[in-house]
């Protein structure tokens, strides 16, 4: 490993949520930590895995009013996936219509593959995420234009 690349590493793990991070590449390891205090989480506030929907105001053309646009946030933090393997195509794309419960997207976390259903059906107006990445509870992921 290049040292450009471990002070990368670094570097996105201070700026990312995560508190530990560990990567073995033969004899190279490499540990970081964050030692920050840990805040108290309720029992009661603890989320569940239906993704939640926010609504947004989209610009539209200036003669039309405003679209009203829901968002579809991550239900939990892992790594995203647009498409079921590297050949297969999109879950959905922009313009593309679903129906509540199609599933817009996979999330893994900890080894396990979480499908995002639609709560809402409509049509896919933005994707606010790439294809692996990263995400946060409860992060923006697809802009959806009510039906």
């Amino acid at each position: 490993m290049e040292l450009s690349e471990i002070k990368e590493l670094i570097n996105d793990f201070e700026q990312g949520s995560m508190r530990e991070l560990q990567i073995s590449d033969g004899d190279f390891q490499l540990v970081l930590s964050k030692n920050e205090a840990l805040q108290p989480v309720p029992v009661a506030t603890i989320p569940s895995a239906a993704p939640r929907m926010t609504e947004v105001n989209t610009p539209a053309d200036t003669a039309e009013p405003m679209a009203t646009a829901d968002l579809i946030t991550a239900p939990l933090v892992g790594s995203i996936y647009l498409q079921a393997s590297t050949d297969a195509a999109p879950f959905v794309q922009v313009g593309d219509h679903v129906q509540v419960g199609q599933t817009v997207a996979v999330i893994e976390a900890m080894k396990m593959m979480t499908d995002i259903p639609s709560p809402v059906a409509g049509t896919i107006s933005e994707i606010l995420v790439a294809n692996e990445d990263i995400v946060d509870f409860d992060k923006p992921v697809f802009k959806v234009i009510r039906d």
